[in-house]
């Protein structure tokens, strides 16, 4: 995947699993300009690792607290568990967002079951091994992608954005700007849907937006800032 476009400022970022997904997920993030701190359970697993990588290798368990705050955790911007276990995982996430706070945190499952439970707890997460790292990467530096879909002549594009939390409880409509960004669907416990005026957005919200090229700095700022008044709704969900 190449990053183009409005890039965010250098983040660090903890990527706990140093399987193909961490290892590929820790090149891609210091060809974006981030700074990593890897954690695996075993040392021989950071053989995966690119030549090139220049950040710290922390062996450990990624759900223990001291071992997060070696990786630098405290100054973290985001935070990636992808080990091969999904409990793992969703604990390692949970102490991330609990105990020390970061908001940009998503774990990897390998049961699309579990999704429904996991984004309950307003924690993204990224299922499969073909498409897994690009995902990761959508879902911790989402400006990072300009767009997923743009029309002949630039004018349009479509983008995927991960919904900030405190959106949640607020209409999708809060989420427009005139004719230059619109809401046309969202994706909930790994089910996409079409949004209507009535529709209300939910803490871990995956929500698919219409725009004009253009407006891609206008969007960041109204996800960033608080959530605009609008007229009430119709009827409610």
């Amino acid at each position: 995947m190449r990053l183009r476009g409005n890039r965010e400022a250098e983040v660090h970022v903890v990527v706990v699993g140093c399987g193909r997904v961490g290892s590929e997920l820790t090149g891609l993030l210091e060809a974006a300009g981030h700074t990593v701190s890897i954690v695996d359970k075993l040392e021989r697993s950071f053989r995966r690792l690119p030549d090139t990588f220049s950040g710290e290798r922390i062996v450990g368990l990624g759900f223990d607290a001291d071992v997060l705050r070696e990786a630098g955790i405290e100054k973290a911007g985001a935070l990636a568990s992808v080990t091969s276990g999904d409990n793992s995982n969703i604990l390692i996430a949970r102490v991330a967002r609990e105990t020390f706070g970061l908001e940009r945190v998503v774990a990897r499952i390998y049961d699309p079951r579990r999704a429904e439970i996991y984004q309950r707890v307003g924690i993204p997460t990224v299922a499969t091994v073909a498409w897994a790292t690009d995902q990761v990467m959508r879902r911790l530096f989402p400006d990072d992608v300009p767009h997923d879909w743009m029309d002949a002549t630039a004018g349009v594009c479509l983008v995927e954005r991960t919904l900030p939390d405190h959106w949640a409880g607020h209409p999708a409509r809060a989420l427009e700007l005139g004719n230059r960004i619109r809401v046309v669907s969202l994706t909930r416990y790994g089910v996409a849907r079409l949004v209507d005026h009535d529709t209300v957005l939910q803490q871990g919200d995956i929500v698919h937006v219409i725009m004009e090229t253009s407006a891609q700095e206008d969007l960041a700022r109204l996800l960033a800032g608080p959530v605009p008044r609008v007229p009430p709704g119709r009827g409610g969900r």
